[in-house]
């Protein structure tokens, strides 16, 4: 199947467990990849045969930075499902959550999450 990836798009949100990070906040970061097919658009050469990933990254943007979530888990439900029902073209979609910083007394790159979704 043919896919439109995006990755490492960054955002400031207030998710988390701890009462400190829904005030203070932190950076986290988006990959999805966008399982459609691109026949079309590759023939057509016309934006409106295809997922218009501007308008794409500007919803996983508002729901990174203007939804509070307690787990990154929910967070990238939320963006798999608001995809997968703004863009019925879309079949499958996985995506990405990377908590770069967690707020634990441990030491590593950070937390991903990913998920597998098909369209309904």
């Amino acid at each position: 199947m043919d896919k439109i990836v995006m990755t490492g798009m960054q955002f400031y949100g207030y998710h988390g467990v701890l009462p400190e990070e829904n005030i203070l906040g932190q950076r986290y970061q988006v990959d999805v990849e966008l399982y459609l097919p691109l026949d079309k658009p590759g023939s057509s050469d016309c934006i409106d045969d295809t997922i218009n990933y501007a308008e794409a990254y500007e919803v996983i943007k508002s729901i990174v930075e203007q939804e509070v979530f307690k787990l990154i888990e929910a967070l990238a439900e939320r963006i798999a499902s608001r995809l997968l029902q703004t863009y019925t073209s879309i079949n499958e979609i996985t995506v990405r959550v990377i908590k770069p910083h967690p707020p634990v007394a441990m030491f590593f790159d950070g937390v991903k999450v990913e998920i597998h979704r098909k369209q309904a």
